[in-house]
């Protein structure tokens, strides 16, 4: 049998193909032509300077581990009271010599004084400002960005200037979300007993129903593997059981404390441009290597790439 339809068939079929390809709905939808969809690095090859914030020395921390460096930038504007706390307690020393204390398996790594409920635990500024619960902020006057996708943690989901945020516009608050590498002020019992001299990251899946339970302060931008591929504790909770399996902290200083030649200058993708569309695009319509396309993003899986300023 002759394999070949005959040649006005095949220009019907054809033509349907194409029609169905470049239909209202899929335009509407803002897909891609699968045969042209950039990669991520195709976006961020061809995006410009002002696509890019600076990251503030001031609102940033440079923590030194005898691994190596780990930036942490501090969101002000969702918990103004923990960031100045942790930017005295750098200034002063605080952490100099502390130590990680905690890695738990598929959840977060915590530092600050193992000691910090104990007789020798180390003296805080004695005017040090009790921090209030800063689980979340009025969602007013932010610039939220919300993502098309449902989430379901929260009736929206979406970045302000970089940081990737859960809001009810209902009840008019918006709050940090606890993704991958996202940082927390770590608490007791009382909702109000954290201060910011006990810090963690998020190493494992997004724990999101930590949010609205514990203050987000800030993100690591910077060297999340020196924290993430750490012997796991074999305490309660992954904290170690002995002094001498911590990871000493040498010294955190704020970045802007850092003399010039040695501070390290970061950048992270701004998420009120066409490029930070078209990147979250091409996050949701997969090509090359990928089989199947998810066609959408989750809020946690998007974080705003990080270079080097150039």
């Amino acid at each position: 049998m002759h394999k070949t339809l005959p040649a006005l068939a095949t220009r019907l079929v054809s033509s349907l193909a194409a029609a169905l390809l470049l239909s209202p709905s899929a335009q509407a939808a803002g897909q891609p032509d699968p045969g042209k969809r950039p990669s991520s690095a195709d976006v961020l090859a061809a995006a410009q300077p002002g696509d890019w914030r600076e990251v503030k020395a001031e609102d940033a921390l440079l923590m030194e581990l005898a691994s190596g460096p780990v930036v942490i930038e501090l969101a002000r504007e969702f918990a103004p009271v923990h960031a100045s706390n942790i930017v005295r307690l750098a200034r002063g020393g605080y952490f100099d010599g502390l130590a990680i204390i905690r890695v738990q398996d598929n959840y977060v790594t915590q530092w600050g004084d193992a000691d910090d409920e104990a007789p020798t635990a180390r003296a805080k500024p004695a005017d040090l400002a009790k921090a209030p619960v800063e689980f979340s902020r009025a969602l007013k006057g932010l610039d939220f960005r919300a993502l098309p996708e449902r989430d379901g943690w929260a009736p929206q989901v979406g970045f302000v200037q970089g940081w990737p945020v859960a809001a009810d516009p209902k009840k008019g608050h918006a709050w940090l979300t606890h993704c991958n590498s996202m940082v927390g002020a770590a608490r007791g019992n009382e909702p109000d007993s954290s201060d910011g001299s006990g810090l963690y990251t998020v190493i494992g899946h997004a724990p999101r129903a930590l949010d609205l339970n514990i203050t987000s302060v800030g993100r690591v931008l910077q060297g999340m593997e020196r924290l993430s591929a750490l012997p796991r504790g074999a305490g309660a909770l992954g904290f170690y059981e002995k002094a001498e399996q911590r990871t000493p902290i040498q010294r955190v200083r704020v970045l802007a404390d850092v003399p010039e030649a040695e501070r390290p200058k970061l950048q992270v993708l701004r998420t009120d441009t066409a490029t930070w569309k078209r990147w979250l695009d091409s996050r949701r319509y997969r090509s090359g290597w990928f089989v199947h396309s998810p066609d959408r993003v989750e809020l946690c899986s998007a974080l705003p790439p990080v270079r080097p300023a150039p």
